[in-house]
């Protein structure tokens, strides 16, 4: 059964909150609002409900979804370093719409997909999110939007795309970015540029000597 929330009202937002951590914690999928897009988020170390998360989009291994932090604490205890640029990257863009890749700790029992080892974890600026991820701990979430279809800027928007396949649904209005996260990857020499998105090249560059693909110029995500 498919609970809704409006986290508007105060009530229930507490009982969404609830509601929803207890189904992360049960294998189940939640719709939350981050400072993005809508996303769909389920238990980070459990492989069968990340499973069901990359079922629910259409998606398939090969696409291993990014995992959401509440703190740069738990961010730290899911990566072997952040190394010679991701500090400063952190300080600067997180809370906020920056993911970084790195590699995953090896003594970590998950299963996100065919990831070859490495990681995307991002600290959103929502505090319905934020709220969320201090009761679950780290999840795996992605946008809350069928493979190939616009991401969801409302609840509303991500339950016509993902109907009952979601337990929970944490209405905390239209996204205020509406803009998917920027990727950036920081498992080689150099931060590297995997997707454009709400944080402009410009402004890692303030900080980073980021580099830009030719995929990434042409178009290609």
């Amino acid at each position: 059964m498919t609970a809704w929330y409006d986290c508007a009202d105060a009530d229930q937002r507490t009982e969404g909150l609830a509601a929803a951590a207890a189904a992360v914690l049960r294998g189940e999928l939640v719709v939350l609002p981050t400072d993005t897009v809508y996303g769909i988020g389920a238990d980070a170390f459990s492989p069968a409900a990340v499973r069901s998360l990359l079922a629910a989009k259409g998606r398939g291994r090969d696409m291993p979804p990014p995992v959401l932090v509440g703190t740069v604490r738990a961010a730290s205890a899911l990566v072997e370093d952040l190394g010679p640029y991701g500090q400063v990257l952190i300080d600067e863009f997180w809370p906020g719409g920056l993911t970084i890749i790195c590699r995953a700790a090896r003594s970590l029992a998950w299963d996100l997909g065919d990831t070859r080892g490495t990681v995307a974890i991002r600290m959103p600026e929502d505090q319905v999110a934020l709220d969320l991820l201090q009761e679950t701990g780290p999840m795996a979430v992605s946008s809350a939007n069928l493979t190939g279809s616009p991401a969801a800027r409302t609840a509303a928007e991500a339950r016509d795309q993902l109907a009952d396949a979601v337990s929970v649904y944490l209405d905390g209005g239209p996204s205020v970015g509406g803009v998917a996260s920027t990727i950036v990857d920081l498992t080689g020499n150099q931060p590297r540029l995997l997707r454009r998105g709400a944080v402009s090249i410009g402004r890692l560059r303030e900080v980073a000597a980021v580099v830009v693909g030719a995929d990434i110029d042409a178009g290609q995500p």
